[in-house]
Formats: structure tokens, C-alpha cells, sequence
């Protein structure tokens, strides 16, 4: 037992945390099947390399801050307004994230968009990829108080680093020119170095009326547009066609 105790002591200051809990079980186990010395230590290292990949995937998926439904198994793409299974399915095999394509998912309030570009968020997150879903909202704070608040200063140089950032809501929020340039140059910075997925309802001859500057929303454009899909999305909202009801319950 002395021993056993001195292992655990010892894992804690190598700071492998879940070989501590586990050398007794996996020794006894070992005994047991009478395995080699080796095959002892490759079981061990296993177990702690299993748990770092089980919190590391933990850890991007609170960073990447998706909404509640970000699972594609859910999307239906049995309509024909939706976004058709085959080229789902290719989409999800993310070779445009490694080419920094950028993809724009348009069409009116309830359509989907939210959900395709999350879900295609959490499945970069899944394949190793930095990823991280922002609405328009929440950008536009990180890019006006990252000189000020220590957590904005972090979520921004966070994003910097990202593969693939989804912008959900691009251009629900008007803008003044100081909050567009910011915008602009956060885009510019990341330029064929990060994919964005853009959800929006306003199709881009659109945009400059939101930005109010004709200039920066040409340069904007130029620079999305470069290398992107436009993913057209119609059809009625989702949510009114399945919507609930307080009174469906009562009798």
C-alpha cells in the first residue's frame, strides 16, 4: 500500500491526473491478466491521454460558445427549400476550411441558418479545428471594449488565433462608422488566414445601408467574397411552423 500511495504522490506532481485515481484498479487488472511490465505502462499513459483529448474537446466546445442546437443529425434536409443532404454532407467534410474558403448563409428569419452554421462550427471543433460562434452583437462588444476589459482582450486575441469563425446575425445592428472600421479591419487582420461563416438576411447590396459607408462596405465584400459559397436558404420559418402552444396541453 506504501507503494501504491508513493505512485499516486508521484502522478500528482507529474500532474497526471487521471492515472492517479486509476493505478490501483489498472495494477490489479494487470496481475490479473498477468501482463508485461510495457503493456502496463502503455495502459496507463492510455487512460491519461484519453482524459486530456476528453477535456481538451471540452474545453473548445465552451470556448466556441454554440447555441443550444448545433447538431446536424437534426437539420432536415428533406425540403426542398433546405439545404440538400449531399451537399451537407460535403460541407462537413470541411476541405473549404482548409482552403480558408468562407461561406454565406442567406435567407429570411427561421430558415436554418443558425443552426447549419453552428452545427458546422461544432464539427470543426470536433476535428481538432479552433473554432468559435459570435452573433454580430457579441462581436461588436469584443471589438469595442478589448482595449479596456480584461475578458474581451482575451475572447479577441482568442479569435485571432481561430480557424473558422461564424458570425450569426451579420448586419441585425446598425453601425457607426467608427464601430464599422473596427469591423473592417478585424476582418482585413484575419483575411485568408481564418474561414468565417456568415448568417445574415440581407443580401450584400444590402450591407452598405447597415454600415453606412459605401467605401468600407466594398473593401468588406472584396475581401469575403474572395473565396466564398453562397448558400441561398427560403422557405417558411422553422420556428412558426413547429411552434408550441400553452394551451395545447389543457383539455
Amino acid at each position: 500500500m506504501e507503494t501504491l500511495e508513493t505512485i499516486k504522490k508521484q502522478c500528482q506532481l507529474l500532474r497526471l491526473g487521471a492515472v492517479t485515481g486509476k493505478v490501483e484498479a489498472l495494477a490489479d487488472r494487470a496481475a490479473a491478466e498477468g501482463l508485461s511490465y510495457l503493456e502496463f505502462i502503455r495502459q496507463l499513459l492510455d487512460s491519461e491521454l484519453e482524459d486530456r483529448r476528453r477535456r481538451d474537446q471540452q474545453r473548445r466546445e465552451k470556448a466556441a460558445c454554440l447555441p443550444l442546437n448545433h447538431h446536424l443529425e437534426q437539420y432536415d434536409s428533406s425540403r426542398e427549400e433546405r439545404l440538400p443532404k449531399a451537399r451537407l454532407e460535403q460541407l462537413k467534410e470541411l476541405t473549404w476550411l482548409d482552403q480558408n474558403y468562407n461561406i454565406i448563409l442567406m435567407g429570411p428569419s427561421g430558415t436554418g441558418k443558425t443552426m447549419l452554421s453552428a452545427g458546422l462550427c461544432y464539427h470543426a471543433v470536433k476535428n481538432g479545428y479552433r473554432a468559435y460562434f459570435r452573433t454580430m452583437e457579441q462581436l461588436m462588444t469584443i471589438l469595442r471594449t478589448k482595449d479596456i476589459a480584461t475578458v474581451a482582450r482575451a475572447d479577441y486575441a482568442r479569435l485571432t488565433r481561430a480557424q473558422l469563425i461564424v458570425i450569426d446575425d451579420m448586419m441585425m445592428i446598425s453601425q457607426n462608422k467608427m464601430e464599422a472600421n473596427a469591423f473592417f479591419h478585424f476582418i482585413n487582420t484575419l483575411h485568408e488566414k481564418t474561414s468565417f461563416i456568415i448568417t445574415t438576411n440581407k443580401s450584400p447590396k444590402q450591407w452598405v445601408e447597415i454600415l453606412g459607408d459605401e467605401v468600407i462596405t466594398t473593401a468588406l465584400l472584396d475581401r469575403l467574397l474572395y473565396r466564398c459559397e453562397i448558400i441561398q436558404l427560403a422557405g417558411e420559418s422553422y420556428r412558426m411552423q413547429n411552434r408550441k402552444s400553452i394551451f395545447e396541453t389543457i383539455g
